[in-house]
């Protein structure tokens, strides 16, 4: 196994994006709660996502998610987040909460409603070149709850002629990345239901498109390791999408259900080239903190997956691919056993501290008085949630 030495250098490469809807209201099908000091405006959500990055040094983007985050001048949005100290990130396409989307959007029968939710992805990309944002994440809701409801092959020939306009507006440096969920809330047929099909109708638009694999989005026991070993086997892993689930899309903070899991994760993703500044790999959270403070769950969030990325590098690969060329099975086993059984947490603490981080940025955060200063300040207006 390798010393935490060794890897200092490739856990200084870690960034994670945040969603700027998770330091808005949410909840669940029933109720969304509000919190004290939660964001009324995109600018405050981009100032409590800089506080992330503040005290862990692992956050320094921040994805938008449209309209929900509309502004009249997005030039001037990155330029007050340039000033807090992250850039803009990702930007999350919405058709999935206009009356017209009912029966689909990308997929939808009528061409006028297609040609709307076009025209949407077409301005999340204009958004995209005034931000300087690299990434067009699509995640469609489209499906049915029938049998007979649609024609599954129609739905996905429309899929297939919709995205190819949308791609077609991509500037040289910018990607569209097509996301999975195989049910919610369509629970027949969802036209996106898993990473083939989404692979395959990237690959049909071109080098710009990838996949997006939301950690959620799968049913329990999928092995959601080896989906990442294809996709990354294929060229065509984009970004993940990094959340908890006991049972489906739970949304929860991400290594909170399975650290196991996220290790595994973790490790193919070191193994097979995805990880680190030069990968085209997107580390981004995706996660809904209803019960729970919103900065501080996403501080939890990062911290999660630094320290089981610390552990996966800790594995030695050279070791391993010894013990299973020999027939080790057991010694194979027990080499990522060890990594992931290593605490890592005093050694993280002590080269965030050599780093000028706070050793403990969650203890430090807390006693920042930042929750209480924006609780008295943040009163009046209304706060950001689902579809604000």
């Amino acid at each position: 196994m390798r010393s935490f030495a060794d890897i200092t250098d490739a856990l200084a490469e870690q960034a994670i994006e945040l969603p700027s809807w998770a330091f808005g209201n949410s909840g669940t099908r029933f109720r969304v709660f509000g919190q004290p000091g939660v964001p009324r405006t995109p600018e405050e959500k981009i100032a409590d996502a800089a506080k992330v990055h503040e005290y862990t040094g692992l956050a320094p983007t921040v994805a938008l998610h449209i309209p929900w985050d509309k502004v009249d001048d997005y030039a001037k949005l990155a330029a007050f987040a340039q000033d807090h100290g992250v850039a803009l990130g990702t930007i999350n396409s919405n058709t999935f909460q206009d009356d017209d989307y009912k029966f689909g959007s990308l997929t939808h029968v009528d061409e006028r409603v297609r040609q709307k939710a076009i025209a949407h992805m077409h301005e999340c990309i204009e958004i995209m070149t005034a931000t300087g944002s690299r990434d067009l994440k699509i995640w469609l809701a489209d499906g049915t709850n029938y049998p007979g409801q649609g024609d599954l092959r129609g739905r996905q020939d429309r899929l297939a002629a919709s995205l190819a306009e949308v791609y077609a507006q991509l500037g040289d440096d910018q990607r569209l990345v097509l996301e999975y969920k195989f049910f919610e809330p369509a629970f027949y047929a969802t036209d996106v239901p898993d990473w083939g099909t989404s692979y395959a109708h990237c690959v049909a638009l071109g080098e710009k498109a990838f996949v997006c694999l939301d950690t959620g989005h799968h049913a329990p026991g999928t092995n959601i390791e080896f989906i990442v070993t294809q996709l990354l086997r294929l060229g065509r892993l984009g970004s993940f999408d990094f959340n908890s689930r006991f049972y489906a899309d739970d949304d929860l903070i991400v290594g909170a259900a399975d650290p196991f899991q996220l290790f595994r994760i973790l490790y193919e993703v070191v193994r097979g080239g995805g990880y680190g500044k030069d990968s085209g790999v997107a580390f981004m959270l995706d996660q809904c903190h209803n019960i729970e403070p919103k900065i501080p769950g996403q501080i939890r969030s990062v911290l999660n997956v630094q320290e089981m990325t610390a552990r996966a590098l800790l594995v030695d690969t050279d070791e391993l691919l010894a013990a299973e060329k020999a027939g080790d099975v057991l010694g194979a086993n027990q080499l990522l056993m060890d990594a992931f059984y290593t605490d890592v947490r005093g050694d993280l603490a002590e080269w965030r501290a050599g780093r000028g981080l706070p050793a403990d940025p969650m203890k430090e955060f807390l006693a920042s008085g930042y929750l209480d200063q924006i609780a008295a300040d943040r009163v009046g207006g209304d706060q950001a949630g689902w579809g604000a």
